[in-house]
């Protein structure tokens, strides 16, 4: 699935280029900022901010990049396909596995008698 970076600074990456992109959750939102770029194949990096804590890279190759120009309101418009052997959105990934989890022990207990108290373990003779 493509990822759209929506971002406040006029760069133009080629179509086709590998990028690498390294993004911060923000752990008010849960929404990934994007901190860095790299494009690979032109080895020019655009740095928003020093990646600090805990971060995220990813590898993706560009499938459309629109600039927007103009003073006010100028930014670029990325259409990125992560590479499957990438971690692009492993920490979404790890959210929603950490939900899965909780609704299968949820329904386990609704299930599986969890309200009812436990049998007396049987009493064994050697």
């Amino acid at each position: 699935m493509d990822r759209r970076l929506v971002l406040n600074a006029q760069l133009a990456i080629a179509q086709g280029h590998r990028v690498e992109v390294t993004e911060q959750f923000d752990p008010e939102t849960g929404e990934p900022a994007v901190l860095v770029i790299v494009d690979l194949d032109a080895g020019i990096r655009y740095r928003a901010e020093d990646p600090r804590g805990d971060v995220s890279r990813w590898l993706g190759r560009v499938v459309d990049c629109t600039v927007t120009i103009g003073s006010h309101g100028a930014h670029t418009v990325l259409t990125v396909a992560p590479d499957r052997a990438g971690t692009a959105g492993a920490k979404a990934a790890l959210r929603g596995a950490d939900a899965a989890v909780e609704a299968a022990k949820a329904e386990a207990d609704r299930w599986g008698g969890a309200d009812r108290a436990p049998e007396p373990p049987v009493e064994r003779r050697w």
